[in-house]
């Protein structure tokens, strides 16, 4: 059996955070609201092979099991999409996510 670790995601809408087991040798980019163009996402209840193999794990917020607030008490997530990105390499170079996560311009527009 794979040793795990529990890792902790907090959702960008509404600052819920999701505890996820994943294995030690964490390869995590980014969090964002929207999907990377062509990347693969497993979810959250994927099995921890595959979730490890995809480019990067989508979460609903709530919806796709419980979620906490900072402290640790269950409460009701957002229910928006957001979406755990992994590091990826492409012909031994490393990809970065669209749009970039640092660097240039950022915007962050909250409804």
């Amino acid at each position: 059996m794979t040793d795990t670790v529990t890792v902790r995601y907090t959702c960008p809408h509404c600052d819920a955070v999701v505890s996820l087991e994943r294995a030690p040798d964490l390869a995590d980019r980014s969090v964002t609201t929207v999907r990377q163009p062509g990347w693969e996402y497993a979810t959250r209840t994927d099995p921890l092979e595959v979730r490890e193999a995809a480019d990067g794990i989508a979460f609903r917020c709530g919806e796709d099991g419980p979620v906490t607030d900072r402290d640790g008490n269950e409460i009701e997530g957002c229910g928006r999409p957001y979406y755990l990105n992994f590091v990826r390499f492409e012909h031994g170079v490393e990809l970065e996510p669209e749009p970039p996560t640092y660097g240039g311009p950022r915007f962050d527009f909250r409804t």
